[in-house]
């Protein structure tokens, strides 16, 4: 049985870890974080990534875990509301449609919850891969231990320590930083919202919140552009400096905000940075969702991208019967267009918020160029092509 190892239990980790186990494989998952990583912004899972959900029999209670947002509003630096829409929300695009947007925290349990009986271990890394000399990994984690494995595949996001190890150093071009920056955190609701999300524009900056846990949470939302912004993505005092320089001394709800955030467990702060890699694999180890295409939150595409390409890279492998080479070879044919229109697409919106936020108009992306990026790819039906070679060899 091929042995496989999982660097990172997010979104890409755990469906890729579910599809492999499904078709035979012995996957084992390794997480840095001691425990199930909580909070997180709303994510959207569309098109193709709603199949993936379908398939693994999670459909239905990710459906019923929807955000269910009634609107959302646009507020001057007074409090003025400039804008409002019971027919769209900034974060999860028009309402009523078949896509689904999902608390992050939600998304992973439902995934992890899924794959009960996966072998996940918390609290390690990898801190060196090596040739083990029959065509495998010798994998050496953070705790001391080293182990052999037949594969190894990075699903430890945008920051990748798989990807260092098996590339080299992020210093070939292979990131591309759009200039903004993106902080999370959970705050208590005491603002009154219902259901309801409420952002803040400026020339230079974005803050907005939204309802969570049946309204007894508010996730939270403070964006800034910086080109020149540089931080440790674990030094979260570094990153809470940044977020009070952009917005110390605002009016509306943001001495709250920030007061909040200096308590908030869950926050974190992430440069809006594209992964644009050559190759998503390097003999034995391949990389998935983040860790090897980011399209960053711009997108609204990455929980979709992570679903979508674990199902493939698992299903390629078991297509070709463990044959890495040609296995990883036909996971990127697959997914290529698909990664690239989504992240054309985080370009595109990229530059639309800049425009919102200069000019204070209403917010809103092109619907169309959303749902043409999401469907940018014919999903593969792998259970269905193994069904049709059991019965030729029958």
């Amino acid at each position: 049985m091929t042995e496989i190892l999982i660097c990172g239990a997010g979104v890409a980790g755990t469906t890729t870890a579910w599809w492999l186990r499904r078709h035979g494989f012995d996957p084992v998952v390794v997480e840095a974080a001691p425990a199930p990583r909580p909070g997180g912004q709303a994510v959207d899972v569309r098109g193709p990534a709603l199949t993936v959900a379908d398939r693994m029999g999670v459909g239905v209670d990710l459906r019923a875990a929807r955000t269910d947002m009634r609107g959302m509003s646009v507020v001057g630096e007074d409090g003025t509301e400039l804008f409002r829409s019971t027919e769209v929300t900034l974060t999860g695009g028009p309402l009523g449609n078949d896509d689904v947007e999902i608390l992050r925290d939600d998304l992973t349990r439902l995934l992890l919850g899924a794959g009960a009986g996966l072998d996940v271990r918390y609290g390690d890394r990898p801190t060196a891969l090596e040739p083990s000399g029959d065509g495998g990994v010798l994998v050496t984690f953070a705790s001391g231990v080293t182990r052999r494995f037949d594969l190894v595949v990075g699903a430890d996001g945008q920051h990748s320590g798989v990807r260092r190890l098996a590339f080299g150093p992020d210093d070939d071009g292979r990131l591309l930083p759009l200039g903004q920056h993106v902080a999370v955190f959970t705050v208590p609701n005491t603002f009154g919202l219902d259901r309801w999300q409420v952002f803040l524009q400026r020339p230079d900056a974005m803050v907005g919140l939204y309802t969570a846990r049946d309204n007894a949470e508010a996730r939270v939302i403070m964006g800034c552009t910086d080109p020149d912004a540089a931080y440790h993505h674990r030094d979260l005092d570094a990153q809470r400096r940044l977020i009070e320089k952009h917005f110390a001394g605002g009016g509306w709800w943001i001495p709250e905000l920030l007061d909040g955030m200096a308590g908030a467990e869950d926050f974190y702060l992430t440069p809006t940075t594209q992964v644009r890699m050559p190759s998503w694999s390097r003999g034995p180890v391949a990389l998935v969702g983040d860790a090897g295409y980011c399209a960053t939150l711009l997108s609204g595409q990455g929980t979709s991208l992570a679903m979508v390409g674990g199902y493939v890279l698992a299903g390629e492998l078991a297509r070709a019967r463990g044959d890495h080479a040609a296995a990883f070879a036909a996971y990127e044919r697959q997914m290529r267009g698909f990664v690239a229109a989504n992240q054309e697409l985080a370009l595109t919106n990229a530059a639309r918020v800049r425009e919102m936020t200069a000019s204070e108009a209403a917010p809103g992306i092109e619907e169309h160029w959303v749902a043409s990026a999401a469907t940018a790819i014919d999903l593969p039906d792998y259970a269905a092509g193994r069904r049709a070679q059991d019965c030729r060899t029958a």
